[in-house]
């Protein structure tokens, strides 16, 4: 299993819009055979950083999840979203292997 987890720098006046954003990817991860970790928002603390995670069986079945996340429409109007509202300013990925008991 690999974890994705993302860093999002934010416009804290776009808060609204970046949870929607959020809303519209977590069960287009899930189409494509991912577990959606959910989002984490600004509450107490920064107020322009928020966080995300999920979860394929392997790497190569997040390259397939990026590839075909590229020619899917549903995909593609949650890019557009984000590009039109600039809800997050920039963001980190990075990928983790999960350590259970």
């Amino acid at each position: 299993m690999i974890t994705c987890h993302l860093r999002y720098v934010l416009d804290p006046s776009k808060i609204k819009e970046f949870e929607h954003y959020g809303k519209l990817w977590i069960p287009l991860v899930r189409k494509f055979g991912g577990i959606h970790h959910g989002y984490l928002l600004p509450s107490e603390g920064a107020s322009n950083i928020a966080l995300a995670s999920f979860s394929f069986p392997s790497l190569a079945a997040y390259e397939d999840y990026r590839n075909k996340s590229f020619g899917d429409p549903e995909c593609q109007a949650a890019f557009r979203y984000a590009e039109q509202t600039r809800c997050f300013l920039s963001y980190e990925r990075s990928f983790f292997r999960p350590v259970f008991e």
